[in-house]
């Protein structure tokens, strides 16, 4: 059955969710408004927090009848993510990507969310509130970068180089454990450039819009990637966990490996990625 989502009220709601609770408080935070979730480097706002509920609160009028799965609500409620593989319909949203980026002040940070119908993942945004722009892909229609102005481009990936010291992408090494990590920034040396953005929302924006050759993940949330999976699929890339599967929203962990082409990516899985 063919699911009629509301892209862009879903759209517009996410730019409200910016526009009201999280732009207000950027580079406004004070301490106790940033608090530590497992580690150091895994950072919840007040903003996330806030973002989250209003969007939830406002999610039945675009996508009626969805699950809401939220990062921080799941943060409160594990259990809450193993309703996902069962839905029959359910958004996914990660209110602010890069948090640990945005409380430090940093304007590398946006917003996601997915659209999951029947386990298959039908449509994604990327809002970025500084450019205050969106990147939006629904299955089969290709993947755009749509201004508040109305104007709109197709966005593509770029071909991959002929040679890996050519190659320039992302690849987040904070999973590993210290020996693998040692092994894959060792390979990295093979490439000409493996940056971190510390924020996928960007670096799937980036990479969709062709300025990039590869995304590596190791940790998987469906918060992080459905979205950004999507809309890199509708530009044109090649997408699959390390053992070669498709990624699907219920896959958790398995590693991620996203590239222009699939010769690109079993190059750099032989090559680079290798753990």
């Amino acid at each position: 059955m063919t699911r009629e989502i509301d892209i862009a009220g879903l759209a517009n709601l996410l730019q409200e969710a910016a526009a009201v609770e999280i732009m207000p408080r950027f580079r406004n935070l004070s301490s106790g408004d940033v608090r530590m979730k497992t580690e150091a480097i895994d950072l919840v706002t007040e903003a996330d927090e806030a973002a989250e509920r209003l969007i939830k609160a406002r999610i039945g009028d675009v996508v009626p009848g969805a699950l809401f799965i939220g990062e921080e609500s799941v943060s409160a409620d594990p259990a809450l993510l193993d309703k996902l593989a069962d839905a029959d319909l359910a958004v996914i949203v990660d209110p602010i990507d890069g948090t640990f980026n945005y409380a430090a002040g940093m304007p590398l940070f946006g917003v996601m969310a997915s659209v999951v119908a029947g386990g298959e993942t039908i449509a994604g945004i990327i809002y970025d509130p500084m450019g205050n722009d969106w990147v939006i892909a629904e299955k089969g229609a290709g993947a755009w970068l749509c201004r508040a102005d109305g104007s709109q481009d197709q966005l593509s990936v770029t071909p991959a180089p002929t040679t890996l010291d050519d190659f320039v992408g992302c690849a987040s090494t904070g999973f590993y454990a210290p020996d693998a990590r040692r092994t894959v920034m060792g390979n990295m040396a093979s490439v000409r450039i493996a940056t971190s953005y510390r924020c996928a929302a960007h670096e799937y924006r980036a990479f969709s819009a062709g300025h990039f050759h590869f995304l590596m993940y190791q940790k998987l949330m469906p918060w992080d990637h459905l979205a950004g999976c999507l809309i890199a699929e509708e530009a044109g890339a090649y997408v699959r966990r390390f053992d070669g599967s498709p990624y699907q929203p219920q896959h958790l962990d398995g590693g991620l490996l996203v590239t222009s082409d699939e010769a690109s990516w079993h190059l750099l899985r032989q090559k680079v990625f290798t753990i």
